[in-house]
């Protein structure tokens, strides 16, 4: 029988604190539940397995992670919509280590499809793209340079990696500028009916 007060969602909010403190690799089933005062067949009646803990962790990590892009580019559009993302971007990125690696895993396309989160974070995602003229397949192309500049900045930072005296923030920058003077002059995927 499920323990009171104990919820799927409380089990993985804590799931994603820890790893905001330990690491999101080093997130176990006995540890999650240590914390909430359970013995770890108790969890069973609320998550399946690790993985699909961490499925959800990716979720709630998602779901927050967009909360605060939406509330950055609300009313925004082109370069300072992009300067916006980019900002809350990072400083989730390095202020939720945890929660922002459950959010690089690879989840199952079906719930993907289903998932609210996902559906949330592609309309804002692409809307803000939109704003420079990219329709699909370049859409899809743009979202691919954005995370994985991002991601590796962000990464890299994260890690100590940036050892030249300039300051990170300027770099920052001046990738966030960059980025919207690629935008601005994306490379259009060419078509059939092109000449």
């Amino acid at each position: 029988m499920p323990r009171a007060g104990l919820t799927p969602h409380r089990i993985v909010a804590v799931a994603a604190d820890l790893a905001d403190e330990v690491g999101f690799e080093k997130v176990t089933l006995s540890g999650v539940a240590r914390r909430v005062g359970v013995k770890d067949a108790s969890l069973y009646a609320h998550v399946r397995s690790l993985q699909d803990l961490r499925t959800r962790m990716a979720l709630l990590a998602g779901g927050e992670m967009i909360d605060r892009i939406a509330a950055a580019v609300a009313g925004r559009a082109g370069k300072d919509a992009l300067v916006a993302f980019a900002g809350a971007y990072r400083e989730f990125a390095l202020r939720r280590p945890g929660r922002y690696a459950a959010t690089q895993i690879r989840i199952d396309q079906a719930l993907v499809v289903d998932s609210p989160v996902m559906r949330r974070t592609a309309e804002i995602t692409y809307g803000m793209l939109r704003a420079y003229g990219l329709e699909e397949p370049d859409l899809t192309d743009a979202v691919r340079l954005l995370r994985s500049t991002f991601h590796g900045y962000c990464a890299l930072e994260a890690a100590g990696g940036f050892g030249a005296p300039r300051d990170v923030q300027r770099s920052w920058d001046k990738a966030v500028d960059a980025l919207h003077i690629t935008l601005m002059h994306w490379p259009r995927e060419e078509t059939d009916h092109d000449d």
